[in-house]
C-alpha cells in the first residue's frame, strides 16, 4: 500500500522476484484482497499517522489474513492498527547514521531514517505487539512484531537508497514469512 513509497522499496521486492502490485493508501479491503496477495507491504510516506485511522482499521483486518511488513509510516500505521499510540517527536530522525539495536540478537545496524512521528513505547503493553528494535541514542521504538499474526514493522528504511544496507535482510524476512504462511492464507 502506497503512502508515498520510495522506488527503492520496489527495487528490493523485485530483486526477490516479487510480483508487486502498488495500490493507493485508501484502497478498500475488498479491492486489496481481490488480488489474492501473498503479503502486504505498508510503505513509507510523509505526514501524521493519526490522520490515517481508516487505513489503520483496514490493516487491523488484513493482518488476520495475510503477512504484513510495515516501513516508516507503515510501521506507525501498523502500531495504530493494533492499539498502540504515536506521538510527534521534538526533532525527528533524519539521515542515514541512526544506530538501531535488534533486541533479539543484540546486533546494531546503522539505518536510514526520515520521520517526525514515532510509536509511544508506553502504549505497547496492552497490545499484541512486541518491540523488536530500539534506537540506541534515544530509545525510540524502531521495530514491532505481532505476537499472533505474521506481521512486523520497522521505523527505519531497510531499502536505504542512498544509505547503509545493514537492514536489507528484513525484505528476506518478509519473503520467508510469506513462504511459511502460504498454506494458511485466507481470502475471506
Amino acid at each position: 500500500l502506497d503512502f508515498g513509497m520510495k522506488n527503492s522499496i520496489l527495487r528490493e521486492l523485485n530483486k526477490r522476484n516479487c510480483n508487486a502490485i502498488v495500490l493507493p493508501y485508501n484502497a478498500s479491503i475488498s479491492e486489496i484482497m481481490a488480488f489474492n496477495p501473498d503479503g502486504i507491504l505498508l510503505s513509507n510516506g510523509p505526514g501524521d499517522p493519526l490522520e490515517m485511522t481508516t487505513i489503520a482499521e483496514t490493516v487491523a483486518e488484513l493482518e488476520k489474513h495475510v503477512p504484513i511488513f510495515g516501513i516508516c509510516m507503515g510501521h506507525q500505521i501498523f502500531a495504530l492498527a493494533n492499539g498502540a499510540k504515536t506521538y510527534k517527536m521534538k526533532f525527528g530522525h533524519r539521515g542515514f547514521n541512526h544506530p538501531v539495536r535488534n533486541l533479539k540478537t543484540g546486533k546494531i545496524a546503522f539505518t536510514s531514517q526520515n520521520h517526525g512521528f514515532a510509536v509511544d513505547p508506553s502504549s505497547i503493553d496492552d497490545t499484541d505487539l512486541q518491540i523488536t528494535h530500539l534506537e540506541v541514542n534515544d530509545g525510540t521504538v524502531e521495530g514491532l512484531q505481532h505476537s499472533k499474526y505474521p506481521a512486523f514493522s520497522v521505523q527505519f528504511h531497510p531499502d536505504a537508497a542512498p544509505g547503509p544496507h545493514d537492514a536489507e535482510q528484513l525484505f528476506d524476512k518478509f519473503m520467508a514469512l510469506i513462504d511459511s504462511n502460504k498454506e494458511a492464507l485466507t481470502y475471506a
